[in-house]
């Protein structure tokens, strides 16, 4: 993953940025309560209710998130001339930093999902709406908003919940006029036809829905997704696909053969509402305020993390990412410190991707300069930098009982936390020999107060085509140097 500095500067030029969403509105109204007993009449529960909440749903939930992240936001999008129209007018009225254009077309019934749930349990979700695509005096409108409004936006996002507002004719036109302003797209769709997309820089379907656009009921193997992300991003000329996966994360891919999967960061899911709203607003909010795709995509994921940690259509906020950042940044310092036979898997697919391993390996009990200097160094020489750990047994019996100094687990978190090692594994042996054997790396390093004959498993290494390489090291520092002068400074 990124480094959270990194992603953390993009969070911060989220202000301001301009994001158009154009796409299906609706109400979504959440009836809490609660079920103590079944109904005499039927085999049913009696639901109590309790209290209601009314929010903006579909494209609208799009328009919450970026509100909350902190964007300008312009909504287009098409209501019915009716009670629920005139209650989604007023939602968005009450909006700050929101400039919408509501289109009312006559006889249409406006969008509402009404749900019940019972403590954080779904009961039953009712809808009304109309499933039919808007008059082609209404999409007339809805253009004539769109590309006025398109020059001045960082981003579009086309929210298409398949209710009638984005027809291929509007898509088509919204699509090339953006292309032409050098304009994103992002796109999340619902159509199993994904050609109507043709030329939007992001594709962004759930895997269900990567699987129906590509005619199939789902994926044998990440492989088997990977592929058809591709093969949909080559025919269609999308720049990217970016394929939500639940439980799973998400997988970024483009035609050229970039693949990035991204785990779930999700502790504990209570409602998946809204959950693709809010990746769809993250991921072009970031982008456009001057994050990579992939960064983007971190963010995003990081946001529908939070989101389906909440019920009802949940709306993100840039301090609960940063929250989920530090979170992520904690959980992945420990994933870092693995046993042997999860360093070995993790070297074993590194190297299906092609990646160069390094290793080096020492008992790290004062971190300073020169361990430092050593570790860059040898990390600017591989792909992955592995280390070797000394358990605190193995440094006892190689240093004396006085030492280490600090105790492994502390030792270990500090390499991990350090952004140039891949996998810290700790030893009890006086040497790393069987680590070596083990993981096999293409590159085994030491400081050049070593020669090569000293440097345990050379032999190993050189006998299956790998390299040793003496690092030179920064004069001065050692840990057994900066014990002794700490002692004489407390005499």
């Amino acid at each position: 993953m990124t480094q959270p500095q990194e992603l953390l500067r993009h969070l911060d030029r989220f202000d301001g940025r301009r994001v158009l969403v154009v796409g299906d509105i609706m109400l979504d109204r959440f009836m809490y309560g609660q079920v103590t007993r079944i109904s005499p009449e039927a085999p049913i529960p009696v639901f109590t209710q309790q209290r209601e909440e009314r929010m903006l749903g579909g494209a609208g939930n799009v328009v919450r998130n970026l509100l909350s992240l902190g964007a300008q936001a312009t909504f287009a999008a098409v209501i019915g001339d009716d009670a629920v129209g005139n209650q989604l007018t007023a939602l968005v009225g009450a909006e700050a930093r929101l400039l919408p254009y509501l289109i009312a077309e006559r006889g249409r019934v406006s969008g509402k999902k009404t749900r019940y749930v019972a403590g954080s349990q779904q009961l039953l979700r009712s809808d009304h709406e109309t499933l039919r695509d808007i008059q082609e005096e209404t999409a007339a409108k809805l253009l004539d908003v769109v590309l006025s409004e398109l020059p001045t936006q960082d981003a579009i996002i086309l929210s298409d919940y398949g209710k009638g507002t984005l027809t291929p004719a509007v898509v088509e036109t919204i699509i090339a006029a953006a292309r032409a302003a050098q304009v994103p797209v992002f796109v999340d769709p619902k159509r199993r036809d994904v050609s109507v997309y043709h030329g939007a820089t992001v594709l962004s379907p759930n895997a269900k829905e990567l699987a129906l656009a590509l005619g199939n009921d789902g994926f044998a193997s990440d492989a088997a997704l990977v592929d058809g992300a591709q093969a949909l991003c080559r025919s269609h000329h999308f720049q990217y696909v970016l394929a939500t996966r639940g439980e799973q994360g998400m997988t970024l891919v483009d035609p050229a053969g970039l693949i990035t999967h991204i785990d779930a960061e999700a502790h504990e899911v209570y409602d998946v509402s809204g959950a693709g709203d809010t990746v769809i607003a993250t991921l072009a909010l970031a982008y456009a305020a001057g994050a990579t795709m992939k960064e983007a995509a971190e963010l995003a994921n990081l946001a529908a993390g939070v989101a389906v940690g909440r019920l009802g259509t949940a709306i993100v906020y840039r301090t609960d990412i940063t929250s989920a950042l530090y979170s992520h940044r904690a959980a992945s310092l420990h994933k870092k410190i693995v046993p042997l036979a999860h360093a070995q898997a993790l070297v074993e697919n590194w190297r299906r991707e092609g990646l160069s391993i390094g290793f080096t390996n020492g008992c790290f009990d004062i971190m300073h300069a020169g361990h430092i200097s050593l570790l860059v160094d040898a990390a600017a020489r591989c792909d992955r930098l592995v280390i070797g750990l000394n358990t605190d047994a193995s440094v006892r019996a190689l240093k004396g009982p006085s030492r280490p100094v600090n105790q492994e687990l502390d030792r270990a978190n500090v390499l991990a936390a350090l952004s140039m090692v891949s996998a810290v594994v700790l030893f009890d042996d006086d040497t790393p020999l069987e680590l070596i054997k083990t993981l096999e790396p293409d590159l085994l390093m030491k400081g050049a107060d070593y020669t090569k004959e000293q440097v345990v498993g050379w032999e190993v290494v050189e006998a299956y085509g790998g390299r040793v390489e003496l690092i030179p090291l920064k004069t001065g520092y050692s840990t057994t140097g900066l014990i002794e002068k700490m002692a004489g400074s407390a005499r």
